[in-house]
């Protein structure tokens, strides 16, 4: 049995090492793609440029102003005289948001009832949020330090902190200062790894239907798992090299701390390189031609990528879908990766998501193997 794999193997590896530049290409795309995603995708956008339309033109609207500059969340390119400017600022794009005070705040401001427009371009959700959350934040902050000043004037002998009722101290552990790439990098790397070990053997087998080998296979000794395990070895190498450059890559070039057990981290992402190559055979085993395969392919991966918890958690999606979401062995290793990588835990919290994705990993190559000789008979 064992000569038979090494055969397959061996097979496997003088095909990959002959055409070196699909090679080159297996291994520089993960890197490729982990710096142009973790360059280009920021969850927490900021400077969103801002058009002001201040109708007051007085202290208390300038201290207003000044505040949402300082927060460095928008960058003011221009001012214009009112809401109907604002709104064509947005729509040619050259703003993605726009304040608009009214002509009497100061006077509402010292009566307690100061109101302002704010208005956000909604076509980009992340730029709407981060716009949304940090002037309702910037708003609330201002209209306290104005309340407390007030207080503090009137009753110069109690300072501001006295007049605070509640005082809160947030810890925010792992991540104290909200870095969207210490979130991302580690999924990142799951996601790369899940795209790249089902591409590359998602043609294992319809490459030699497409080559006409497939009859050399069958009447050789060589069985259906044999079969599997011998076009796995060499791509679990490929998949291997990938992860340890992106990794490196992750931590170095975007200082993301790695706070965990690297070996354990090393063994537990062999078992999940070796479940995405298994499910790359089960693609290849059922598809007859590479064009299904393909497709396959592209279909599994952007399922798996929104219902795996890569972006969005999966603890506020539908019970169908979070069932769904376990047939990806992204789901299983993106709590891994982010435990190890990012909260540096061991394998004692992270059992269940190793036994499963164990259970997976072993499961998928019988089963691809299984099809492989069903669709044979």
């Amino acid at each position: 049995m064992l000569r038979r794999i090494l055969a397959i193997t061996q097979k496997e590896f003088i095909q990959t090492v002959r055409d070196r530049t699909t090679l080159m290409i297996m291994l520089s795309m993960p890197l490729l793609q982990l710096i142009l995603f973790a360059y280009a995708i920021h969850m927490d956008v900021k400077h969103i440029p801002m058009v002001i339309a201040d109708q007051s033109m007085d202290q208390a609207s300038r201290s207003y102003i000044t505040d949402m500059v300082r927060s460095d969340y928008f960058d003011i390119i221009s001012t214009v005289q009112g809401e109907a400017d604002v709104i064509h600022a947005i729509d040619a794009g050259t703003a993605r948001a726009g304040l608009v005070i009214p002509p009497n705040f100061a006077a509402q401001v010292d009566r307690g009832s100061a109101n302002v427009l704010l208005l956000v371009d909604g076509s980009d959700p992340f730029t709407t949020q981060s716009a949304y959350n940090a002037a309702n934040v910037i708003s609330q902050t201002h209209a306290i330090t104005l309340a407390l000043d007030d207080l503090s004037r009137s009753m110069p002998a109690i300072s501001s902190q006295d007049l605070s009722p509640l005082t809160t101290h947030i810890n925010i552990l792992y991540n104290p200062d909200l870095k969207d790439l210490w979130f991302l990098i580690p999924g990142m790397i799951a996601m790369l790894l899940q795209t790249q070990t089902i591409a590359l053997t998602s043609l294992a087998v319809v490459r030699e239907r497409e080559a006409g080998t497939i009859e050399q296979i069958l009447v050789s000794p060589i069985r259906p798992l044999e079969l599997m395990l011998g076009k796995t070895l060499p791509n679990l190498l490929i998949a291997l090299i990938n992860m340890l450059t992106i990794v490196v890559v992750g931590t170095l070039a975007f200082g993301v701390p790695f706070q965990g057990n690297f070996p354990l981290f090393l063994g537990l992402a062999l078992i999940y390189v070796f479940a995405g190559l298994g499910l790359g055979l089960l693609i290849s085993s059922v598809s007859q031609n590479p064009r299904q395969a393909q497709q396959l392919n592209m279909m599994i991966s952007l399922v798996g990528l929104i219902i795996s918890g890569f972006i969005f958690p999966r603890y506020t999606m539908p019970v169908v879908l979070q069932g769904i979401g376990y047939i990806f062995p992204l789901t299983y290793f993106i709590p891994i990766a982010r435990g190890i990588f990012t909260k540096g835990i061991g394998i004692e919290f992270l059992w269940g998501s190793v036994a499963a994705l164990t259970i997976f990993a072993v499961g998928i190559i019988f089963f691809a193997a299984r099809l492989f000789r069903q669709r044979l008979d």
